[in-house]
């Protein structure tokens, strides 16, 4: 029998814990998971779930990565080629980019699990997830400011659907927070703020109150509070039609539901050529290549030689362009 104890950050507990948790299970081989405060929702097929660590960590091996069958999120190439990433040639780490070993890697079915007919609005649902957080000790641009909010909730409630709005303020208490997060507290990225013509200076948590079919998650969770937040998060979205995220933990957890999620990438790893690829985890986390990037290569967080050596447009104004995901967003929903 095997445990699992683990605490690093929450994308790559979803994409590595987990999946290797959820296969020793399948295989009579879990004996029991520690993990971090709140997670026990995500490890519903675990019947000895402790909730232990109040802390993440940034640092892989004291995350306890290296007990499971991937320790690095962003490939594995010594499983897949036998050979030390360092010494691929380009097209061949192309084909390593976001590849795991997958011989003890079986996502849990999160979507099939917590479908419910207990939390709805009356029309389908698209769930947004966004965060606000400093990255790698810069600015954050890894967001969705409120003039994007904005026209992502009329031309979403103009076309039918409900929307279900998220984003952590990092004083929550029912989830443990990582170094970054921590981080970005004690920097004063609280609140994303905008002056709204006839309105006034609002915050984008404020903004859904001035919507019809649009909900704060965080109402929804106080109005379910017999079920944990991470409960209520995995029904929501089981129940969404689609769902349109920020890159990162958020996108990787999107990623376990549904055929229509589109994902805003603006820097790192996901930038590899061919990251989002069939036989990457991205596509294998629902089973199917489910995840449709959107690229704003946003220069002062990037190395732009690189960047357009991959065949990116690089964007040098230094400041968000949505363009692109919002025009995705009207092509898919």
């Amino acid at each position: 029998m095997t445990k699992v104890i683990t605490n690093p950050e929450f994308g790559i507990e979803l994409v590595l814990a987990i999946p290797y948790a959820y296969w020793l299970h399948q295989n009579n081989q879990l004996e029991y998971v520690v993990t971090s405060r709140g997670m026990k929702p995500f490890y519903y097929f675990c019947d000895d779930v402790r909730e232990e660590f109040s802390e993440r960590t940034i640092d892989n091996a004291a995350a306890g990565l290296n007990e499971l069958s991937n320790n690095w999120l962003h490939h594995n190439s010594v499983k897949v080629f036998g050979i030390d990433y360092s010494d691929l040639n380009d097209e061949d780490k192309r084909k390593a980019n976001g590849v795991l070993d997958y011989s003890q890697w079986t996502p849990p079915p999160y979507k099939e699990y917590y479908k419910n007919d207990e939390i709805g609005f009356g029309k389908p649902i698209v769930f947004i997830s966004n965060k606000y957080n400093l990255e790698f000790n810069q600015e954050p641009f890894g967001y969705f400011d409120i003039k994007c909010l904005y026209e992502m909730f009329s031309y979403l409630t103009e076309n039918g659907y409900a929307v279900v709005y998220k984003r952590v303020t990092n004083e929550e208490e029912d989830f443990t927070l990582d170094q970054n997060e921590v981080n970005s507290i004690r920097a004063g990225y609280h609140n994303i703020l905008a002056n709204v013509e006839g309105i006034g200076t609002i915050s984008d948590r404020q903004l859904p109150e001035y919507f019809e079919d649009v909900y704060l998650f965080d109402d929804i969770v106080e109005k379910y509070s017999y079920y944990s937040y991470n409960e209520v998060q995995l029904k929501v979205m089981a129940n969404s039609e689609g769902l349109i995220s920020v890159c990162g933990g958020n996108s990787m957890l999107s990623a376990y539901f549904g055929n229509n999620v589109i994902s805003y990438v603006h820097r790192g790893a996901e930038l590899r050529p061919d990251y989002y690829g069939e036989n990457t985890y991205y596509s294998k986390l629902l089973g199917t290549n489910n995840v449709i990037p959107i690229y704003d290569v946003i220069s002062k967080v990037n190395d732009v030689e690189v960047a357009e050596k991959w065949g990116y447009k690089v964007n040098y104004d230094n400041k968000n362009d949505y363009t692109e995901i919002l025009n995705k967003m009207k092509e898919v929903f």
